[in-house]
């Protein structure tokens, strides 16, 4: 298992893992995933750069042999909160509870620091306790509870809790989770 900056090598292999997610999953993902070109159009201009793939590789040879396991972003807001970046993370069902969001999560949190952000945050459906567990886990509090602000594919409106990472206040505390060791270790 590695995870890698997003790549044109990757893209077949995150159209098939997005294909692969349950219709469940779809709902709460900003952008259309199972249109091959916006996959493909992360990889090139201004949507190059701030995204993340873990993969298996199934050996030597093409994008075939890739297996992609999960998905980090590190979106940039524009304008005026233009120093704030948006966290998206997805990891495959057959993937989760080992540790690998926690992984891809930690990543994105370095990278976002590392490029000058001063604030990030991240979006999760309030029903989802691990996902609120494992951002709480990074330093992320929760900043707002956006009521029946979502709806689901059945027609169901969800809560949207909404929890940021404010770098400058939280950096103290990130010795305690090794992530400053790791944007050392990242920029040397």
């Amino acid at each position: 298992m590695a995870v890698l900056e997003l790549g044109p090598g990757h893209c077949d292999a995150l159209v098939r893992f997005f294909a692969g997610l349950p219709e469940g999953d779809l709902t709460f993902i900003k952008e259309d995933v199972t249109d091959p070109e916006t996959v493909r159009s992360w990889t090139t201009g201004a949507a190059a750069g701030g995204r993340w793939v873990a993969v298996d590789t199934g050996g030597e040879g093409g994008d075939s042999t890739v297996e992609v396991t999960g998905y980090v972003a590190v979106r940039p807001l524009p304008g005026w909160s233009d120093h704030v970046g948006e966290v998206r993370l997805v990891v495959s069902p057959s993937s989760r509870g080992s540790g690998l969001g926690r992984e891809l999560a930690r990543r994105a949190l370095v990278e976002a620091v590392g490029s000058g952000l001063s604030k990030v945050v991240v979006e999760v459906v309030a029903e989802q306790g691990a996902a609120l567990a494992l951002f709480t886990e990074l330093g992320f509090t929760g900043e707002a509870l956006l009521t029946d602000h979502i709806r689901d594919r059945s027609g169901q409106l969800r809560d949207l809790m909404v929890l940021a990472h404010h770098v400058g206040q939280t950096w103290a505390g990130m010795d305690t989770v090794g992530i400053a060791d790791e944007l050392s270790s990242a920029g040397g």
